[in-house]
């Protein structure tokens, strides 16, 4: 029996871009940085990609009481990601709908609020800030009344949550799987935990925008982000049903679990994620035109995710096209896989590349064939890759074609 064909049908995002599919691939392919000073009261430069977000586009005043930013930004996106797919609820049994959500942290801005405020906390701070907020809200929308889970594994969390949905669907417990994830953590607390860990980039005045550089020698770092993005998945079959459109097909994933430290990658375990999302699709190292890399311009981080593509690429890497976008619109954390799976397959729909943003000096110690160029485009693509590598030590890569 062959395995069931998973079709991506319908996208959506709420990102520091903005919420329109064909606008921000545009202004990533121009190399337009999200990134900007925020909360100039700390006591060091911060830098982050945040979302100019209306929430009364997608709330009532009423349905707003007790529901964090984090799901807001989830209720936006998904709802996108079905109008884009022509889904209509209605024509679906409720228990045949699921919903497979990431997020890292939840409600941090309840949390602040509570930690911060007057000595009174908010009663509904428990049901704002549980990390499954999410999930729930956009299952309520959508009435789905299948599985409505969350996964929470660091910068993995969206992109695994996409892999399971992907499961459920060739399983057949599912006809429809709204899948992505949501992560809004642009908070002081939050902002001067990450400053605490020297994970994020300093930059000089003026100079935020450009502060992320992946794979460049001069990297120092990450900036924050926030933002939702979801995908619709269904079988080829029911996609075809129901007439509709597809922007690519989800052929393969994988993921592994380093299992060797807390903070710092491992190159046999994300190897192992990538040799699992290629076994799955059937694909060869060859075959991958484009891998929208995890690259968060972390020192160790990007030297790890060279080794790894080398290890599993060998002799086939220099053919390997590579750029990380958190350049452009920070790290998601939680909803960093979704966002850049939505960028992978609109890299692979278009064959167009979007590039590796500020790097003017490569690192010698990652020879990787970046996408330095503005423009770029890639006449032969047929498939491409996303991968998140997260603290914890989970890995996850989804591999997409046309």
């Amino acid at each position: 029996m062959s395995a069931v064909e998973v079709a991506v049908t319908g996208m959506g995002v709420a990102a520091p871009h903005g919420d329109d599919l064909e606008m921000l691939f545009a202004a990533l392919m121009r190399g337009e940085s999200a990134v900007h000073p925020v909360f100039p009261e700390l006591p060091k430069p911060a830098a982050a990609a945040t979302v100019d977000f209306d929430a009364a586009r997608w709330f009532t005043k009423l349905q707003l009481a007790g529901v964090d930013r984090v799901s807001q930004l989830a209720v936006a996106a998904a709802d996108l990601a079905m109008r884009d797919a022509g889904l209509d609820t209605n024509a679906v049994a409720p228990e045949r709908i699921g919903v497979f959500a990431g997020c890292g942290m939840g409600g941090a801005a309840a949390l602040e609020a509570g930690y911060r405020g007057n000595g009174r906390v908010p009663p509904l701070t428990i049901p704002a800030f549980m990390p499954n907020a999410p999930a729930s809200h956009v299952a309520m929308r959508h009435r789905a009344q299948g599985p409505v889970l969350t996964y929470s594994v660091a910068c993995a969390s969206s992109s695994l949550a996409i892999a399971e949905a992907a499961k459920a669907v060739q399983r057949g417990e599912v006809d429809v799987a709204i899948a992505g994830g949501s992560e809004a953590l642009i908070v002081p607390g939050v902002v001067l935990a990450w400053q605490a860990m020297q994970t994020l980039a300093g930059f000089a005045p003026g100079e935020a925008a450009t502060a992320v550089r992946p794979f460049a020698a001069d990297r120092a770092g990450f900036a924050l982000g926030e933002g939702a993005a979801f995908v619709i998945l269904e079988s080829a079959d029911h996609a075809r049903a129901r007439g509709a459109r597809r922007w690519a097909t989800l052929s393969g994933w994988g993921s592994s679990c380093d299992a060797t430290h807390l903070t710092k990658p491992d190159v046999e375990g994300q190897a192992r994620a990538l040799r699992a999302a290629l076994h799955k699709a059937g694909l060869q190292p060859g075959d991958v035109g484009y891998c929208n890399a995890h690259g968060t311009a972390t020192r160790i981080g990007d030297a790890v995710e060279f080794e790894a593509l080398a290890t599993v690429w060998g002799g086939e890497l220099d053919r390997l096209r590579v750029s990380s976008t958190k350049a452009l619109h920070g790290h998601l954390l939680g909803a960093a896989g979704a966002l850049e799976a939505v960028i992978t397959v609109m890299a692979l729909q278009r064959r167009h590349l979007p590039p590796n943003a500020h790097c003017d000096v490569p690192d010698p110690a990652c020879r990787l064939n970046l996408v330095r160029e503005l423009g770029a485009t890639a006449p032969q693509l047929e498939a491409a890759i996303s991968s998140s590598f997260a603290f914890g030590g989970t890995n996850s890569v989804l591999l997409f074609t046309r």
